[in-house]
């Protein structure tokens, strides 16, 4: 869990069952809450359609290799932070699986109290740059829900401020109605994702969200 007793979902990609089921337990007993995807394919959809805090992603897996996986995700703008397991273990494959996007790579075979130590601290890193998130713009302050733009400061209302991290977070990707209602605001009503984009172009102007016909909407440009 956060400091502040909010679970930290995770996403867990791993093909071999036996492992995979004891890293379920493991990071479940931590606290995390935790999505189990056996193949590549799975685990880019799960990647891309669910928000999660960190994402453990196994390097050889069947229908999508792990370092192919990882740069779909980042070509299609998920900024999750990401530790690849894998049993390549010399430099050349490290230094790969940093170019890809990972944030850290760890060697099969390994210690769990240290795979545990490099989450809670690669979690610690994502979190101290996520509280000041750029936006186009400006920058947004998650902790005061605060966005600075034009030598001004925009208050945020909790939920107008987990939209727009929502969306910051992921800059490339259109999310749909039924996706910004899952992440954000607990299925709720579907007039409600309209409503809060609504709320944040009048705060931050009306470019601040852009709607793409069809699909949904994706962040925009601040004036």
């Amino acid at each position: 869990m956060d400091s502040d007793g909010t679970p930290v979902r995770l996403l867990l990609v791993e093909d071999e069952p036996e492992l995979r089921g004891m890293l379920t337990g493991l990071f479940t007993e931590e606290g995390y809450l935790v999505d189990v995807a056996a193949d590549g394919q799975r685990g880019l959809h799960y990647g891309l359609s669910r928000g999660y805090d960190v994402i453990v992603l196994d390097r050889r897996l069947p229908a999508i290799e792990g370092l192919d996986l990882l740069s779909r995700w980042r070509g299609r703008g998920v900024t999750t932070p990401v530790l690849v397991l894998s049993a390549l273990g010399n430099p050349a494959d490290r230094v790969a699986g940093l170019d890809a996007g990972a944030e850290d790579y760890l060697a099969k075979p390994f210690h769990l109290e240290e795979l545990l130590a490099r989450l809670r601290a690669l979690r610690r890193r994502h979190l101290d740059a996520a509280r000041g998130l750029p936006v186009p713009g400006g920058s947004l302050d998650i902790d005061s829900r605060e966005v600075m733009i034009d030598g001004g400061v925009v208050s945020l209302s909790e939920r107008e401020c987990a939209l727009l991290v929502t969306l910051a977070a992921r800059p490339a990707q259109v999310f749909t109605r039924a996706d910004l209602r899952a992440l954000v605001f607990d299925d709720a009503g579907p007039e409600v994702v309209e409503s809060y984009v609504h709320y944040l172009r009048r705060k931050l102007g009306p470019d601040v969200v852009a709607t793409v016909r069809g699909r949904g909407y994706r962040l925009g440009r601040i004036r």
